[in-house]
């Protein structure tokens, strides 16, 4: 019997006047999105909206999500107004789940015009925890500030959102789906496809796969302990580094995704992945990793849990290139890390006599580096490090980059950690984050805080504290000028760099769950003396602390005895 098509309707709507996109794209606390009559629903309209029609009509487009709660009821939402607004084929991982290396992967193998991704990274999950939605265009890369101001523009004035409420799809079946619609003259196609294959194919094109199995498999068996924090990462561990590069499957753990991770965030650092930390402590492993909900950021521990600093990480992967195959066909064009991150890059970049980019924070600042050829590695300080591969930061890439670095040298982390530091000299790191402030007082904080920064007075500075004295090189309020297309980012971060190479940098982040202003507070202090490449971290920068607190009065102006976060 034939069926009739799928009706297409036109539902009211009012705007909402707090759906612009942050750094990350828009993230809320799960409750707004699902309580808040049509909230979802007119960010979806807004985000397909903002795509040209001419483009839009009869295109492809990626769908994933790293599996959190709402996840699924979202996805069926996204799939019913795609279809009402002309996308031709969705394509979307099994059950949902696509990592975000993944969805970007996918995006630049079929040609997408962009993709859906429905993550806050590693900010909780479950009904109190929170959600988020973030759009990848072309080039699998995150939106540009342009996309986002569009996508803004449509959501305060929209009226009316299109949707076909009886189609439904069945995220567990693999295979192709294809729907007839009303008023349409091409049905409507659904391809769900496995959450893996595809980026695994990409890995192998990069990556001297018999070398890590070796590594892991052969006589002197490198031992490892992988968390994947319940989140979309398991599948991704269990089918990469268990089947096919044969680590045995009992050194993966938290390879289910939940849709509340457990009851914890999932954040790859040291307060965290506790467990993971525990077990690297034992001395029973040599590698240890964890990665965040959607598989974009990561954590490398060594024995006995020595800590590699995502600084000093994507310095060192830089400094081994010629360890992956990728790199030794393609060469090297350049370096970039955001401006946040210590400079350990930037002293790598020179000795190869290589460009370095220092850039805002997020990582669509380095996709218009890479599509011009002008980068092929990249990273964040907040757990994040990618090439041009893909683009996006790539958690399971980087545990790859290492496991190979550590095959080509026969070493183990700390010591490749602290031959690195001999030969470029130790960029001794940290971060302090306040959050949940009142986004007033952030404001006027940040605010003031320029005032004294831009002062020329300040440029004389000189600041004592015990027996150190930092004297002020110069000191700004971050401007990035894009060397691609000539864009310029303003306000990007203030920051204060010394005499002696220490920078003390200040940041309102973009990326919370909409619960209050974050304000972040970097803190980098160069060592050339392999002497002192073995104190502790907060010991060597406890001046410059001192100093961030004293000049942007953070404790007095927030009532906060100090930060929710040290990492």
């Amino acid at each position: 019997m034939e069926t009739s098509p799928i009706p297409v309707l036109t539902v009211q709507t009012a705007p909402f006047d707090d759906q612009r996109p942050g750094t990350n794209g828009l993230r809320r606390k799960t409750s707004v999105f699902e309580g808040k009559k049509n909230y979802l629903q007119n960010y979806i309209q807004s985000l397909l909206s903002s795509i040209d029609l001419r483009d839009r009509q009869g295109c492809t487009m990626v769908v994933g999500s790293d599996g959190r709660y709402f996840s699924r009821a979202a996805t069926e939402v996204i799939v019913q107004m795609a279809a009402a607004n002309g996308i031709g084929r969705l394509v979307i991982g099994h059950n949902g789940l696509l990592s975000t290396p993944a969805v970007s992967c996918i995006i630049r193998k079929i040609k997408a015009i962009g993709g859906i991704i429905l993550t806050a990274s590693h900010n909780p999950g479950g009904p109190g925890g929170d959600f988020g939605i973030k759009f990848n265009v072309a080039n699998g890369g995150p939106s540009s500030d342009t996309v986002m101001e569009r996508i803004c523009q449509v959501s305060r004035t929209l009226e009316e959102y299109a949707i076909c409420p009886d189609l439904r799809i069945d995220l567990s079946r693999l295979g192709r789906q294809e729907f007839d619609l009303e008023n349409k003259f091409k049905p409507f196609r659904v391809e769900i496809v496995d959450s893996v294959e595809v980026y695994l194919q990409l890995l192998k094109n990069i990556f001297d796969f018999t070398a890590i199995k070796s590594l892991l498999t052969g006589p002197d068996q490198l031992k490892i302990h992988i968390d994947a924090m319940s989140g979309v990462m398991g599948p991704y561990v269990r089918r990469i580094l268990c089947d096919e590069l044969g680590a045995p499957a009992n050194c993966a753990v938290n390879c289910v995704p939940l849709e509340d991770f457990g009851g914890r965030p999932p954040e790859p650092n040291l307060i965290y992945a506790t467990s993971l930390v525990e077990a690297m402590k034992g001395g029973d492993f040599g590698f240890g990793a964890a990665f965040d909900a959607d598989g974009d950021r990561y954590m490398i521990l060594g024995e006995n849990g020595f800590f590699v600093n995502p600084s000093d990480s994507v310095a060192i992967m830089a400094a081994n290139l010629s360890s992956i195959p990728y790199f030794r066909q393609l060469g090297v064009k350049g370096f970039a890390r955001s401006m946040a991150t210590s400079t350990a890059l930037d002293r790598v970049a020179k000795a190869m006599k290589l460009a370095l980019y220092e850039t805002p924070t997020g990582w669509r600042y380095f996709g218009n580096l890479m599509d011009s050829g002008r980068c092929s590695l990249c990273g964040e300080e907040s757990f994040g490090t990618g090439s041009d591969h893909i683009r996006e930061k790539d958690g399971l890439w980087s545990v790859l980059m290492w496991l190979s670095i550590m095959a080509a040298r026969k070493q183990g982390v700390e010591q490749i950690v602290k031959e690195h530091w001999a030969k470029f000299g130790r960029n001794y790191f940290c971060r302090f984050d306040y959050e949940g402030l009142d986004p007033r007082a952030a404001f006027y904080l940040m605010r003031d805080l320029e005032s004294v920064l831009t002062d020329k007075a300040f440029t004389s500075q000189k600041f004592a504290v015990g027996d150190h004295i930092y004297s002020v090189e110069r000191a700004d309020n971050f401007e990035y000028i894009d060397p691609v297309d000539g864009t310029v980012a303003r306000n990007q971060g203030l920051r204060i760099v010394f005499t002696d190479a220490s920078r003390l940098v200040f940041r309102m982040s973009g990326s919370g769950g909409g619960t209050g202003a974050t304000i972040r507070i970097y803190a980098e202090n160069y060592e050339r003396d392999p002497e002192r490449h073995n104190r502790e971290t907060q010991v060597v920068l406890g001046p410059l602390i001192a100093i961030a607190l004293k000049i942007s009065n953070v404790h007095e102006r927030t009532g906060r005895r100090g930060p929710n976060v040290i990492t």
